[in-house]
């Protein structure tokens, strides 16, 4: 490792006292040591004049997150050059006005107020705006000296108890800057929806060479230190501004709140808990994963409780629309058993099989159980990652599962079905990312019984740019279709997906279209399903 792409010099010393059990145990307090040197405390940096700023600060746009029914997270962050360490910023505090109004023309200000930017967060903004009406539109922007950041569009949520009539919701997942563009980000942002559910893989820590990969660009070139593996904090908070500078990425967040959560890529393809993909010492890997979780609060429009000690970060949380709808946002990445079998697609067995075995962790397991149970919402949605159905990939008994979905912990995903039943939990709907592909599933009481109760649906959004362009029909499309009855619907092409929740049904549109590698393609609906409250099971519209 160059020094250029090293670890800061005093968090590797931290580091080197404590192997992985000293990070994992007593909630990070090792790393909580090597990263106290970079958290705003007692030494503050010392002020910088916004009105100093003589380039536009607000390249990456604005954002808001997680509505509640009286407040909603704003996020920002001042980079007048993205593509540089520290954004362009000088190292000093900066003071940002921020706005919320009930007009684009803002007019009518509901709340204002001042935050500070700190250079320890890289300058960006979480402004947790509070006293707001329930189930009401806003629109907010933030000011930095002279300059005027653009407007976004946000909403809290209903008031508890509340009936909502409707509620509609997008999700995506897995963006993937170098195979393609962000064009589904576009058709997002002119939906009319409450709310984007964003399911991980929002960026990937692969390199991105001076062409932009599959972007194949001719009117720029891209900085050199792009065209390596994230690893170090600088790395990270390096290819969030590369991701967030572009145009159709920003105009979905000022046209939505998103609710995020992440998967592996954001730190590492397919690490599990504190183990990585690679053989690298614990330490180092941890390391990473503090610097990866640091970046991603940093850059997401996420609260202070989810700000991460180290390479800890609580992010499983729950959020109520009403009674309509209750959401458990999960993160199946940062508590999970290490994959079975070396990972991959292998054939199940008792590896695999093994009762002990854990998607979630203890803790968040008993978290979403519990909240269920007290839980008095129609719908019961279970935002999270990676596939959750049965996933068989050919007819017969040679099939082979997936090691990195649910199939790798078939006791784990009991436990959630059994847990789900014990609450009585009519209506539950999983949304799901990663694959890179439109999936519709019945979710079976038995699997391998496709006779069996079906007990929830799950919806798998495809991806926004990864897998470039895809198709219509993937090569593997007969064998997995005959393998897994309880699969509704497959599709390869890139997009998202919107789901409306009434009280009666929850409707799903996957929304595709035919290139990424070049821009401005259009938008269509693939297919359209329903699933009837009180009645779990997919039908075609």
């Amino acid at each position: 490792m160059t020094p250029a792409h090293a670890h800061a010099p005093e968090l590797r010393a931290a580091a080197r006292h404590f192997g992985r059990r000293g990070f994992l145990t007593a909630t990070g307090a090792a790393a909580a040591l090597a990263f106290s040197v970079n958290l705003p405390g007692t030494a503050h940096a010392a002020e910088a004049d916004a009105r100093r700023i003589t380039e536009d600060p607000f390249t990456l746009g604005v954002a808001s997150g997680d509505p509640l029914p009286g407040s909603v997270l704003l996020w920002t962050r001042l980079a007048p050059r993205p593509y540089e360490p520290g954004g362009g910023m000088p190292r000093g505090r900066v003071q940002v006005r921020w706005e919320l109004a009930h007009d684009a023309r803002f007019t009518r200000v509901a709340r204002r107020g001042t935050a500070t930017a700190h250079p320890e967060f890289d300058h960006s903004l979480h402004v947790d705006v509070t006293g707001l009406d329930t189930d009401r539109v806003y629109h907010y922007r933030f000011r930095a000296g002279d300059w005027i950041s653009p407007a976004g569009r946000t909403r809290t949520a209903p008031a508890p108890g509340a009936r909502t009539g409707e509620l509609r919701l997008a999700a995506v997942s897995c963006q993937a800057y170098h195979d393609g563009y962000f064009t589904a980000h576009r058709h997002l942002a002119d939906e009319d929806l409450d709310a984007v559910f964003h399911l991980g893989d929002y960026l990937y820590e692969y390199a991105v060479n001076a062409t932009g990969g599959a972007r194949a660009y001719t009117d720029r070139r891209l900085p050199a230190h792009f065209n390596r593996e994230t690893v170090t904090l600088e790395d990270y908070r390096l290819r969030y501004g590369l991701y967030k500078s572009d145009p159709d990425l920003r105009a979905a967040h000022a046209a939505h709140p998103f609710v995020v959560t992440w998967d592996d890529h954001e730190t590492e393809n397919n690490y599990a808990g504190g183990t990585p993909e690679n053989d690298v010492p614990p330490e180092e890997f941890l390391l990473r994963r503090a610097a990866a979780y640091r970046a991603y609060w940093e850059n997401q429009p996420l609260r202070v409780p989810q700000r991460p000690t180290g390479p800890d970060m609580r992010l499983y949380r729950r959020l109520r629309f009403g009674r309509l709808a209750q959401f458990d946002i999960l993160d199946t990445r940062q508590y999970r058993s290490d994959q079975a079998y070396g990972d991959g697609w292998q054939t199940p067995g008792p590896e695999s099989e093994d009762p002990s075995r854990t998607m979630t962790g203890a803790a968040q397991e008993r978290w979403l159980l519990d909240g269920w149970k007290t839980s008095a919402a129609t719908w019961n949605v279970l935002p999270q990652q990676v596939t959750f159905a049965q996933r068989r990939n050919v007819p017969g008994p040679a099939f082979k599962l997936s090691m990195d979905a649910w199939d790798g912990y078939p006791a784990s995903r009991r436990r959630v079905l059994d847990g789900a039943a014990a609450a009585g939990i009519d209506n539950l709907l999983v949304l799901t990312g990663d694959v890179h592909v439109g999936y519709a599933f019945d979710l079976k009481a038995d699997f391998d019984d496709p006779d069996s109760r079906t007990v929830g649906t799950e919806i798998v959004a495809t991806s926004i740019a990864s897998g470039k362009d895809g198709a219509d029909r993937p090569a593997n499309y007969d064998d997995l279709t005959r393998a897994n009855p309880h699969l509704k619907f497959y599709n390869g092409r890139r997009g998202y997906v919107t789901v409306t929740l009434t009280p009666e049904r929850a409707r799903a549109d996957f929304r595709t279209v035919p290139a990424v590698t070049t821009p401005g393609a259009p938008v269509t609906t693939a297919a359209s399903f329903v699933t009837e409250a009180g009645d779990p099971g997919l039908r075609p519209v």
